[in-house]
């Protein structure tokens, strides 16, 4: 196998029992295509409700169990039929198969407030709920030996967090106080190689998103419109966008990636238009990134990758939340997340061939900054380093087992809070967890 992963084809007349199993799993094939849209729905049904804060900011460390066990890593090395999510050039490489993935995310935020006048001095638990169950699914086929057509259904990433105990009691509010956003993609995908070296890919991002938000009642007096603020229940919005990407095999040990999404253009959150600017808009933001995959050995592959993430031209999330304009309004405050880049470096290797094992650490500058700190008491994604670990075990008839570990480490961001609100200072602290488990079958 090649840095690719891609296997070769046997160069002899196939037996009849190997012709025999070629037609039995063509038609197994046939069968999984037919079902293929049923199975997309189903898994998006399960995973909109369920996900939870992810890692980079809001976006996940990486998409399918296998990608998550070497850092996130795949531009430039795909692996199995979640290959789109990373770099839809990819599918042409990973042959026909079909991935189905869990992931339980286990999230650990929390909140101090210290020398605050106005009596919100405290420690606030923002683990009102602290275990999240994220399924993905991947299929892809090969029409012919450069064609792929394939759908990956993927949380894109999210944000939870629920004081039980709410941070703003000092003002009047009883009960819980936190936000829940869900980004789901469905994005049907097709790659194909140009040359025997190099392929290209394209997948139309079909976006999803959910929001709520509670407690925030003390913000009521800089709303554009109270009503459309909070406690209004489940929100939904809606969009697409378009992802784009290459990958090419430079040497026999070297391959290179790149890709590029567009900027999700969603539908408003109408019933929380006097929360996010501009009456509810809340965008997805636009996200590029090369990678590298290096063939060391037959069994050693390193790879890395660099992602750069856009969240400044998004007004809901980028624009900063020190401004004299109504919550709600053209310019109103966000959360003032400045753009994030991200390095991924990892590594896999073939143990024998039932086993291999893959490892990986990714880096990168949190988004939030001291001055922006008040507003994301409600979303402190402040985590900048994880360590990944993951294995696949072969479990013959072309089917496989993965599992995959992540470790989000320990991060704090202090800042200070508006005079207007009694001043005095804020930490917000995070650490996170994961552990996943994906069937594969090759067909």
């Amino acid at each position: 196998m090649d840095a690719l992963g891609a296997g070769s084809e046997h160069p002899e007349r196939p037996s009849r029992a190997e012709t025999r199993a070629g037609i039995d799993n063509e038609a197994a094939g046939d069968i999984v295509k037919f079902r293929i849209s049923q199975i997309a729905l189903v898994v998006a049904g399960c995973m909109a409700p369920a996900l939870g804060h992810a890692t980079n900011g809001y976006f996940s460390h990486g998409y399918g169990i296998k990608s998550k066990g070497i850092a996130g890593i795949g531009i430039a090395l795909p692996q199995d039929a979640m290959a789109a999510a990373a770099n839809p050039a990819g599918m042409a490489w990973v042959g026909s198969r079909m991935d189905v993935g869990l992931d339980i995310f286990m999230p650990a935020r929390e909140t101090e407030i210290g020398g605050n006048g106005a009596g919100l001095n405290g420690t606030y638990d923002g683990d009102g709920r602290s275990k999240f169950f994220v399924p993905d699914f991947g299929y892809n086929r090969m029409v012919n030996p450069n064609l792929a057509v394939g759908v990956v259904v993927y949380g894109n990433g999210g944000m939870n967090t629920t004081y039980e105990t709410s941070p703003f009691s000092a003002f009047g509010v009883t009960g819980t106080t936190g936000v829940d956003l869900t980004q789901l993609f469905i994005a049907p995908t097709v790659a194909y190689k140009i040359t025997p070296d190099h392929s290209v890919g394209i997948s139309l991002n079909l976006a999803h998103q959910r929001f709520s938000a509670y407690g925030l009642q003390p913000f009521a007096m800089m709303s554009s419109d109270p009503t459309k603020l909070t406690n209004n229940g489940e929100d939904s919005s809606s969009g697409w966008g378009v992802r784009i990407g290459w990958t090419g095999r430079v040497s026999d040990t070297v391959t290179l990636g790149a890709t590029y999404q567009t900027k999700t253009r969603m539908s408003k959150f109408d019933d929380y238009a006097g929360l996010f600017p501009d009456a509810g808009d809340f965008d997805i933001p636009a996200n590029y990134g090369v990678g590298v995959a290096f063939k060391a050995s037959p069994k050693l592959t390193i790879a890395a990758d660099v992602q750069q993430i856009d969240y400044s031209g998004v007004a809901a999330v980028g624009d900063t939340g020190n401004v004299m304009v109504p919550l709600g309004a053209e310019g109103g405050p966000g959360f003032g997340w400045r753009d994030m880049t991200v390095f991924k470096i990892g590594a896999s290797y073939v143990m024998n061939e039932k086993l291999t094992l893959r490892g990986g650490f990714s880096t990168g500058r949190q988004p939030i900054q001291s001055s922006e700190v008040f507003f994301n008491i409600l979303a402190p994604g402040v985590i900048e380093n994880h360590l990944t670990l993951g294995a696949t075990w072969q479990l013959g008839g072309g089917k496989e087992l993965s599992v995959a570990y992540m470790h989000g480490f320990k991060k704090t961001v202090s800042g200070g809070l508006p005079p207007t609100l009694g001043g005095g200072t804020a930490d917000l602290r995070m650490h996170q967890n994961s552990l996943g488990v994906a069937f594969g079958w090759q067909f």
